[in-house]
């Protein structure tokens, strides 16, 4: 059973209704490089869960990740039909939030001697 509050914890790229989509996303630019959304789309495709995703659903979503700060485009590919398609890939933002929902919080803070400590809470509070 999951503790009390374990949703408030997950970051908001994570929930919802695109938390699926998002997750596939996230692991697809991680593992296979940049892509384009076609072949981002190729790729959810074959995965349990989402074959029936369309490829709209994965543009909007690509599109509002960029928008957010978790995606960026890194260039531009000329397809096979003669346009152009941009290329994208995860931000360090990206696998931050990954790593985020990843991790115990209460082991890593068991873990981290004072100095570490010290070290992510000035990190955390300058971006604040």
């Amino acid at each position: 059973m999951p503790r009390a509050g374990a949703d408030a914890a997950r970051l908001s790229v994570f929930k919802g209704r695109e938390a699926r989509l998002n997750k596939a996303i996230f692991q697809i630019l991680a593992l296979k490089g940049p892509q384009t959304i076609y072949d981002i789309h190729k790729e959810v495709e074959i995965r349990k869960g989402l074959r029936q995703t369309r490829y709209a659903n994965v543009n909007k979503r690509v599109r509002a990740l960029e928008e957010s700060g978790y995606i960026k485009k890194i260039g531009i590919k000329k397809t096979k039909a003669g346009f152009q398609a941009s290329i994208y890939e995860l931000t360090t933002k990206a696998y931050l939030a990954t790593l985020f929902s990843s991790i115990n919080q209460d082991e890593l803070l068991m873990r981290v001697d004072d100095a570490k400590a010290q070290t992510i809470l000035a990190s955390i509070l300058d971006s604040l």
